[in-house]
């Protein structure tokens, strides 16, 4: 089997290869102010990035009114008041809501009471604090320190060398290899805990980091990446029943699963689609689990290799290659992709059947797996039906109460008539005044402001960040 690292550019596994020599380095890499650039002179897109594929071009995406984008809203707020009553009673309309997009303001909540990261949160509090505090292992610090400016580097919040965005990384990070000793750090796992940090804060983003590890691709980022092999295996088997096309083109040219869907998979396709794609697949994923990114992957290699008029394109294995690493525009727009990926239909039964028939042939060419992981859950429902959380645990804090757009017509009311009216016993009238409301910002943590930099200068570690670098992330 050839080497992962020639079907996707990732040293996925702890590689000490130097990122950066004296500044020089791939544009995907580089930080834009060594470049020149300054950040004040940038167009900032409605996601936060200044540039690089991701950024928004106002074409990719469908814009929601204004309304229904409140409505949408304010259907949330319900449900995560009631988390586990809709969990249980209402998953499908929950899943619905989903597929449609969760609303930008509450994506970063619902990411984390989707996953179980809200209980992990509430049950183990003060642990994300203890590891923060920790110096960590100086073999995974430095990797770490030196794979910060690799993710997202034209994002406002990780462009600038040692600014608030690249600490909180560097944070989550840390806290993980120290969570998880005998896994370590996986420079796959760089990308999908930045596309967290975009949402939430570092302690929430660490929760919900641990949870997709560990309940939604376990063993993907275990030394040997067994797990990942698996399901490439599994994705190429499923793909026979989808596109048989595609699958005989794949077979014909020997190209092995593990070239095209390491980083897909991995990184959750967050360096592969735009960004509004990213964020719709992310929602679904988030709650219903693997077999979306199953999904996403079925479609790409349908659309890009599954008619013979596509395939005159690819004649060979590197034309394939390049096909597949440069994805059409037209295929990963959010639209199509998101309508796609819902009428495709590959169920957990179908992912679980095969994943066993691959077990099955692995163990008779390679023996017994050598990292046991937990059995993967699929979706949300599946890890709260296997840990029951308690009312406690998924209490909101601060809880936000949103006026109901029925209400309205009470707008125009006078200050008398907006005070609260209570009969006493003897019938008289009481006025008791509502105290203020206090508006608190639900994602600005006081007990984990993100620590001076010079806490992360690690003693050992060869390119620890400098406190004197300019620091753009608000």
């Amino acid at each position: 089997m050839a080497k992962i690292e020639q079907g996707n550019g990732l040293g996925l596994r702890g590689s000490t290869e130097k990122l950066t020599d004296n500044g020089k380095g791939s544009s995907y890499g580089s930080d834009p102010e060594v470049k020149g650039g300054v950040l004040g002179e940038k167009q900032v897109d409605k996601y936060g990035f200044t540039g690089g594929a991701q950024q928004h071009s106002g074409e990719s995406a469908k814009e929601i009114p204004t309304e229904v984008l409140r409505q949408r809203e304010a259907k949330w707020l319900e449900m995560l008041n009631s988390w586990d009553k809709w969990m249980a009673k209402k998953h499908k309309k929950v899943k619905e809501r989903c597929q449609k997009g969760i609303p930008p303001s509450l994506r970063g909540r619902a990411w984390l009471y989707l996953t179980g990261g809200k209980v992990r949160r509430e049950q183990n509090q003060r642990k994300f604090q203890e590891l923060d505090s920790q110096p960590g292992d100086p073999k995974w610090i430095d990797i770490i320190e030196r794979d910060l400016h690799r993710q997202f580097p034209f994002h406002e919040m990780f462009e600038a060398r040692g600014g608030h965005g690249q600490q909180d990384l560097f944070r989550v990070l840390k806290a993980y290899t120290l969570h998880r000793p005998e896994e370590g750090y996986c420079q796959a796992q760089a990308p999908i805990a930045a596309v967290l940090l975009m949402h939430m804060p570092a302690e929430d983003a660490f929760w919900v980091l641990v949870q997709i590890c560990e309940k939604y691709l376990p063993g993907y980022y275990s030394s040997g990446l067994e797990a990942i092999q698996l399901d490439g295996e599994i994705l190429y088997a499923l793909l026979r029943g989808v596109s048989p096309v595609a699958h005989r083109h794949l077979k014909k040219h020997k190209l092995e699963p593990i070239l095209y869907m390491t980083e897909w998979f991995m990184c959750a396709f967050s360096r592969t689609l735009p960004w509004s794609s990213v964020l719709r697949v992310w929602d679904m994923f988030l709650c219903e689990g693997v077999k979306i990114l199953f999904r996403v992957g079925l479609v790409l290699l349908k659309c890009t290799l599954g008619s013979q008029e596509k395939l005159k394109a690819s004649q060979g294995l590197y034309e394939t290659m390049e096909l597949l690493r440069a994805i059409q525009p037209q295929y990963i727009q959010e639209g199509f992709l998101v309508h796609e990926v819902i009428e495709l239909v590959v169920s957990e039964k179908e992912i679980e059947k095969e994943h066993h028939a691959q077990l099955r042939r692995w163990k008779e060419t390679h023996g017994d797996l050598r990292c046991k992981s937990p059995p993967r859950m699929h979706g949300a429902k599946a890890i709260m039906t296997a840990e029951p959380p308690s009312r406690q645990d998924l209490r909101q804090r601060p809880t936000i109460i949103v006026q109901s757009p029925l209400a309205s017509k009470t707008d125009g009311e006078t200050g008398k008539d907006a005070k609260k009216r209570e009969k006493t016993k003897g019938g008289k009238q009481k006025i008791t005044m509502l105290p203020p409301v206090e508006t608190v910002n639900p994602y600005l943590h006081p007990s984990d402001p993100s620590p001076p930099l010079k806490h992360m200068t690690v003693q050992g570690s060869k390119e620890s960040l400098s406190s004197a670098e300019h620091d753009t992330y608000l």
